[in-house]
């Protein structure tokens, strides 16, 4: 006999679990699969982002911060070290044990929430009587059926044509969280969040790293004098990074990886490096859903097509996260997720995608939300723009970290804030007051009269918000 739930969340990453736990606390019989595997084989919840993705990722750059402060920042303090020795294997291990306390974490959270969990790979097998029958294939199957559907799938990384992953030489993002020892010489295809946060982790463990890039700007999408203040702390940082690049044959052998590329002057080179790493995107991930037993569209790109509410062309099947359109954002996923099941319910759900945050964690970290200098101009939109930079900040300068900036734009005539830049400490977590202030269409002189702790990083903030009208009082 079938097991019968109001609501089948297909996948448990950020978007999932997330969606199954509030369609639990909105009265609703929820079921959750999902196939990732730890490595003793079980269940391994929180999909790319916990077990691949931003966890890790996150966890190995402040190991390799902590490395790069102790080998040289630490004698500015008046602390001496000796005998400083690097274990990559230990790190890791840190790393999985961050990864292991996540994936934990949504068990039990599942549990407390009463969702059932379901350990295997979930496919579409028919519509039944206006339900949808999903097979699951795992250590035991199981067929469920569920009258409502939450697809989320997410995304994998996208391979260069004809040159596979195989993770010991071309690596993805999975390949590159478990690299055993420092390469001696590192490449990086792509200068995305991925190239960059990856390139920093080695980079301050000791790697030579080279970072290509087809696009002929840097981080085309950021701010553009956000982005030149980037690129002058990565360039003196010893990050190489070269635009403009066009790759040609990638051969691997027993030394390491040969990378043939034309640089935007439009010369031939050869790179030789002990590993590489292919950072140009992700794709979403619809293989052995098996869409067509039900009719579910997807678009050219292989997404699930949804309207506006993460509806699908099927009644009762939703679909968000990566695996929709929009960006590929853990933090995205989980309000489409929250949105969806409140929908569900009956509720008026709420995603505002002018205001979703976007943050690189390198350093200095890179954060920002809402638009551009440049998409304000191309809009045609009248605006001020206030900065304040960190070296005037109090407790940037006790930190021993004064690199960038807080960036403003505000429309000319109503003051109302259009988007906020930051680069420098922490940038990561000072883009929340930004988000919030936006998305209660606050204006640059709410955050100026608004009261920060002093000395505080925040400051930078509310300075910039008085540079909106040229009255910063500390620079």
């Amino acid at each position: 006999m079938n097991k019968q739930f109001d609501v089948i969340v297909i996948g448990g990453g950020p978007g999932g679990y997330i969606a199954a736990i509030r369609a639990a606390q909105l009265g609703m019989k929820v079921a959750c699969v999902d196939e990732w595997k730890n490595k003793q084989g079980g269940p391994a919840l929180g999909g790319t982002c916990t077990n691949v993705g931003c966890i890790p990722s996150k966890a190995l750059l402040q190991s390799s911060e902590h490395f790069d402060q102790a080998r040289h920042h630490f004698a500015d303090h008046g602390i001496a070290v000796t005998g400083l020795s690097l274990d990559v294997g230990k790190m890791v291990d840190r790393k999985d044990t961050v990864v292991k306390q996540n994936n934990d974490g949504i068990l039990y959270l599942f549990k407390k929430n009463k969702v059932s969990f379901f350990h295997g790979r979930a496919s579409f097998v028919r519509v039944a009587d206006g339900a949808y029958e999903i097979k699951v294939s795992g250590a035991s199957d199981e067929t469920l059926l569920g009258q409502q559907i939450i697809v989320a799938t997410g995304s994998t990384a996208r391979a260069l044509p004809g040159t596979p992953f195989d993770e010991e030489m071309i690596l993805s993002n999975d390949g590159a969280l478990r690299i055993g020892a420092v390469p001696k010489r590192l490449a990086l295809i792509g200068s995305g969040v991925i190239g960059l946060e990856m390139g920093s982790v080695w980079r301050r463990l000791g790697s030579n790293v080279t970072i290509l890039e087809a696009l002929p700007d840097f981080l085309g999408a950021v701010d553009e004098q956000i982005a030149k203040e980037a690129r002058k702390a990565f360039d003196k940082q010893g990050l190489k990074i070269e635009l403009g690049v066009k790759v040609g044959d990638i051969k691997t052998g027993k030394k390491g990886v040969s990378i043939a590329y034309t640089n935007a002057k439009g010369e031939a080179l050869s790179l030789d490096v002990d590993k590489l790493i292919v950072s140009i995107g992700r794709v979403p991930n619809t293989i052995g859903l098996n869409t067509q037993a039900v009719g579910l569209k997807l678009d050219e790109r292989g997404a699930i097509e949804v309207d506006d509410a993460c509806r699908t062309s099927l009644p009762g099947v939703w679909a968000i996260g990566d695996v929709v359109r929009g960006p590929m954002l853990a933090h995205k996923a989980e309000e489409e997720g929250v949105a969806v099941a409140e929908r569900m319910a009956g509720q008026h759900g709420h995603v505002n995608f002018n205001t979703i945050p976007w943050v690189i964690y390198t350093n200095p970290e890179i954060a920002w939300v809402g638009q551009t200098e440049a998409q304000l101009k191309a809009a045609g939109r009248a605006y001020k723009a206030g900065t304040f930079p960190f070296m005037a900040n109090g407790r940037a300068r006790a930190l021993g970290d004064t690199t960038g900036m807080v960036k403003m734009l505000a429309d000319a005539a109503t003051d109302e804030i259009l988007g906020v830049h930051i680069v420098g400490p922490m940038a990561s977590e000072l883009i929340a007051e930004c988000v919030m202030a936006m998305e209660f269409r606050a204006s640059s002189e709410d955050i100026a009269r608004i009261c920060h702790a002093h000395p505080s990083l925040s400051e930078a903030t509310r300075e910039a918000a008085l540079a909106v009208e040229k009255r910063t009082l500390n620079f």
